[in-house]
């Protein structure tokens, strides 16, 4: 396999360097003073634990070990790090107890506890079965599982003998190998609670999905973590792929984005001993301006594209840099493109920060109420919400003040504001959609009618979609009702919102990928319907999850997903996915632009109601707008 590897890997570099192959230098991975015992340096306890099985891996213990360093201070909240695959993280060939020893005293790092867990074994019921080993499945599964098994079931054992800190600044996690994704998956569900990570040699290929990582990464808003990887050109190669060239990807794509992180390529096999001789600059780099918070920054220019010049040996191989006179761009001292249009941000296309600020994060509105649901903006930039538990409907303002607007609304919910400046409402207990005046005097607008989304057009008509159904139907303004779409095709039909010049119709799939587009017929009726937009589907679960949609001005489609808030560009690529404003399992579903300017983005979780800047503008039913011709 290692011939395979290096044979593979040599291929790779000659084909990226066009030019000849380089001799390997010869390997020194000894562990350095760091690592050894010194007499005099305060030294640890180290104990041995077993976790009994829990909820996430049913039937199955986990053998671990605490490192509890010897400035450890009962009253006073403490550091922790995890290490996967812990037993050799303890062990004599990496020596953490040692390192973290040794750069304690000399207060490289804080005191801080270590947790050594080592995978699951779920024990077989005789000698004639075999046991069934969790390390794959715990490990390189994407999902917020093993996040959640750490979060809820070790370090809360631990946290009973020991005064943890809960401050996820200063909570780490590594892990070689499969360990190594399964550490870099935790920190990615989870940034609330892990903020520093290591990698060595990780396995980030076509296991069980680890290959999506590098594009989801790119999508996604970035989040509060550092990271060290580390990875060696002799590392393996097989179905899932190169090992090696899988980590200048994560940490391109990581750079890419605005994540803190370092990656060190060296010239070893799939093994521990290039990290452990690194690993007392690794804590040091990882704990760097400790205790300052981790944060998320702004990418720089060309962000990416130095990691992956690490992969040619010799830089004189690359091509030279491409004449832009020669090669029909502009020259030198010709006129330059124009700056993007208003609106748009800046940065490279589907850069986050073209849509979002780095330092203007999710706020919560208000917390007086018992639900909230379905945000609406009026022709003040205000925004309605409903608490259908409650049965009311509440107002916000810019300066995010709440007051009440309607009580007894039987639940109202899947609220808009129409062009005639009235707030509809569905009333799904009642069959029926109503509107409010600004006196809160209710109308009946249509009855037999379950709306779980509605859509307003400037002429009047509401379209609105019934889950149940299966089903779109059409009030025009003179209130005759008909049904525009019953296809079948849409799954589970759950939201709709309108294009910014009110052409096309925009039908949320809950179940599917895809989301439609139909084209709004002279008529209202709809017509050439496409499943057009994708988005990218949750690791746990069958469904996209979408349950809210809205457009800005220049055609961008925003929706809340199981993943986050995607955001497909007009022709309907997923450019970005924005974080939640919380992470945890609550599921993210109403969204609306609203507040000044229309540039504020409201979105509905776990009953909450929260609210960003952004750095587009919202549309509304009263003044519809021709967007401008998209990029291909």
């Amino acid at each position: 396999m290692m011939r395979v590897a290096r044979i593979s890997v040599l291929i790779a570099s000659a084909l990226v360097a066009q030019g000849p192959l380089i001799d390997l230098p010869p390997l020194d991975y000894s562990l350095g003073g760091d690592s050894q015992p010194h007499a005099g340096v305060p030294a640890g306890a180290v104990t041995k634990h077993v976790l009994p099985p829990g909820k996430f891996f049913p039937g199955t213990p986990h053998n671990y070990q605490v490192y509890v360093p010897a400035q450890y201070d009962a009253s006073r909240a403490i550091p922790y790090m995890i290490f996967l695959d812990g037993g050799g993280y303890a062990g004599n060939a990496v020596r953490v107890p040692v390192v973290l020893d040794n750069l304690i005293a000399k207060r490289d790092v804080p005191p801080m506890i270590a947790i050594f867990v080592d995978p699951g074994v779920m024990p077989a019921l005789s000698s004639q079965a075999q046991n069934r080993y969790e390390r794959i499945f715990e490990y390189d599964s994407l999902t917020p599982r093993f996040a959640s098994f750490l979060i809820d079931e070790l370090v809360p054992e631990v946290g009973g003998q020991y005064n943890l800190s809960k401050d996820p600044n200063d909570h780490g996690i590594a892990g070689i190998s499969t360990g190594g994704v399964g550490a870099f998956v935790a920190a990615w569900n989870r940034p609330d609670q892990f903020r520093r990570v290591i990698t060595w040699v990780g396995s980030f290929g076509n296991f069980r999905g680890a290959d999506r990582l590098p594009g989801l990464i790119r999508r996604t808003e970035p989040r509060p973590i550092r990271v060290f990887m580390q990875t060696g050109r002799q590392d393996l190669v097989n179905y899932a792929g190169s090992w090696y060239l899988e980590n200048p990807r994560m940490a391109a794509a990581l750079e890419f984005a605005g994540n803190d992180v370092k990656i060190e390529l060296g010239e070893d096999g799939h093994s521990n001993r290039h990290g452990a001789s690194m690993l007392p600059d690794t804590l040091r780099w990882l704990w760097r301006d400790y205790p300052q918070p981790i944060a998320v920054k702004e990418p720089a220019q060309g962000a990416g594209r130095g990691v992956f010049a690490q992969l040619v040996p010799r830089r004189e191989l690359l091509p030279p840099p491409p004449n832009p006179a020669r090669e029909g761009g502009p020259a030198r001292g010709a006129a330059q493109p124009a700056a993007p249009a208003a609106g748009r941000g800046t940065g490279p296309r589907g850069a986050v920060y073209a849509l979002i600020y780095r330092d203007k994060p999710w706020e919560q509105v208000g917390d007086t109420y018992k639900s909230a649901a379905s945000p609406a903006m009026d022709k003040d930039g205000s925004v309605f919400f409903a608490d259908p538990l409650d049965g009311r409907i509440y107002k916000s303002d810019a300066a995010r003040a709440v007051t009440l607007f309607k009580s007894n609304t039987h639940g109202a919910r899947a609220l808009r504001v129409g062009a005639d400046g009235r707030l509809y409402a569905s009333q799904p207990s009642m069959h029926r959609i109503v509107s409010y005046g600004a006196a809160s005097d209710e109308r009946i607008v249509a009855q037999k009618v379950r709306a779980d989304d509605l859509a307003l057009t400037r002429s009047g008509a509401v379209y609105y979609v019934d889950t149940a159904q299966k089903l779109v139907g059409c009030i025009d303004a003179n209130g005759r009702q008909r049904i525009v779409y019953s296809g079948g095709e849409i799954m589970k039909p759950a939201a709709l919102t309108l294009t910014p010049d009110q052409a096309m119709l925009l039908v949320a799939d809950a179940m599917d990928r895809y989301q439609w587009s139909f084209q709004i017929a002279a008529d209202g009726s709809l017509v050439n319907g496409e499943p057009f937009q994708r988005l990218e589907m949750p690791e746990e679960g069958l469904f996209s999850g979408v349950g809210g949609l809205t457009v800005d001005s220049i055609g961008y489609m925003w929706a809340t997903s199981a993943m986050g808030i995607q955001v497909c560009e007009q022709p309907g690529r997923c450019s970005n996915i924005l974080n939640k404003p919380e992470f945890t399992s609550a599921p993210i579903a109403d969204i609306a632009f609203g507040g000044p300017d229309r540039a504020w983005l409201y979105v509905t979780q776990g009953g909450k109601l929260f609210r960003r800047a952004t750095r587009r503008t919202g549309v509304v039913a009263w003044e519809p707008i021709k967007p401008p011709q998209p990029g291909l």
